[in-house]
């Protein structure tokens, strides 16, 4: 549990600190005041004023808060002070220091896989038929083990996982294969079918296939500095998309919401990733900072997304939300956060010590 708590504490240190980084430079950018930047919550460990900045950390390490100059309305402002007040400065100016969080995440998913891929490069999957499945265009067009597959559709195929990308967006068309068998070519015509699958959520869907599995067998590709951050970019909004979609079927009920984890999940997740070493550890961090940078931008009040929402509102109307208005829908969504926190813990609880997990 000591290494588990360990990583855990590296973990959420680096996520939390470039998210309030990320408020933090947008801030000063704007010409906004900022009076602590704090890693962590609660009774202050280390503190160090430079300049109108107390920098602090604090002994509760499960997030952190930049307090800014004038950063709640109503909030009374020394005449002097008015020029570096988030309140005074322009929608768009406080809009762009509440994202610059949640950005900074990203950013960080970002980098983090752009060193993997830059200096590690990626492994793909051989695109060499291991096996041909029974009852399949593949068999009955004449695929055989061993096949390399070499072009569909006049596309060059680099992987197996370009094989599953044509068809999966070909909507069934006819293919055109291109196969290497022994030391010839051969062309292949066929169309794929849909059958039954189950997709990463566990549900069941149909997809089109056309009956080949691979050899299990990969290669070692290194990317030069824009491929790796073309992909770098690429990996980054695919976590994205498949996180937004995890939690709208959470929502929807498609999903269970048991899968969710708090503090004890994340602890002993970040443990096994840090004993299977630097790059599994890195990639978790990735994950989790795309998740947070998510979360952060749900249009929960008390969230950054919640105060995009206030912005939103006002940009409309021409005027800020009452105060009165605002300070119930601060509670509700403090509210719905302490409840969230509960449930996961619980999840936690279950998972660690009911189902052994």
């Amino acid at each position: 549990m000591g290494h588990s708590a360990i990583a855990f504490i590296i973990v959420i240190g680096i996520l939390v600190f470039i998210h309030e980084f990320g408020h933090f430079i947008a801030a000063r950018l704007c010409g906004v005041g900022v009076e602590v930047f704090s890693l962590g919550f609660g009774p202050k460990i280390l503190k160090k004023r430079v300049g109108r900045t107390q920098y602090c950390l604090s002994a509760i390490p499960l997030g952190g808060y930049v307090k800014m100059v004038g950063e709640e309305p109503g909030t009374t402002i020394d005449p002097k002070d008015v020029q570096a007040s988030f309140t005074h400065k322009s929608l768009l100016q406080k809009s762009i220091v509440v994202a610059a969080g949640p950005v900074f995440n990203f950013l960080l998913a970002i980098l983090i896989f752009y060193v993997l891929y830059q200096f590690s490069g990626i492994y793909l999957a051989k695109p060499v038929v291991g096996k041909v499945m029974d009852d399949t265009p593949a068999l009955a067009a004449g695929i055989k083990p061993g096949d390399v597959i070499k072009e569909i559709n006049q596309s060059k195929i680099e992987s197996f996982e370009d094989i599953a990308r044509i068809i999966s967006t070909g909507k069934g068309e006819q293919l055109e294969i291109i196969v290497e068998r022994g030391t010839g070519l051969k062309g292949i015509v066929l169309s794929p079918v849909l059958r039954p699958a189950k997709n990463l959520f566990g549900e069941e869907i149909e997809k089109y296939v056309i009956g080949i599995v691979g050899t299990g067998e990969s290669f070692h590709k290194s990317l030069n500095p824009f491929a790796a951050l073309w992909r770098s970019v690429k990996d980054t909004y695919g976590l994205v998309k498949l996180t937004i979609l995890s939690v709208w079927k959470m929502i929807t009920g498609s999903v269970s919401a048991d899968n969710l984890g708090g503090p004890l999940m994340i602890a002993q997740m970040a443990g096994e990733q840090a004993k299977a070493g630097m790059m599994s550890f890195a990639w978790f961090i990735a994950l989790l900072s795309v998740n947070l940078g998510i979360i952060n931008l749900f249009p929960i009040p008390v969230l950054d997304g919640g105060h995009l929402l206030f912005f939103g509102i006002e940009a409309v109307r021409g005027k800020a939300v009452g105060d009165k208005l605002r300070e119930k829908l601060v509670q509700f969504g403090a509210a719905m956060l302490v409840a969230l926190m509960v449930f996961v813990f619980y999840n936690d609880i279950v998972r660690m010590f009911i189902n052994g997990g």
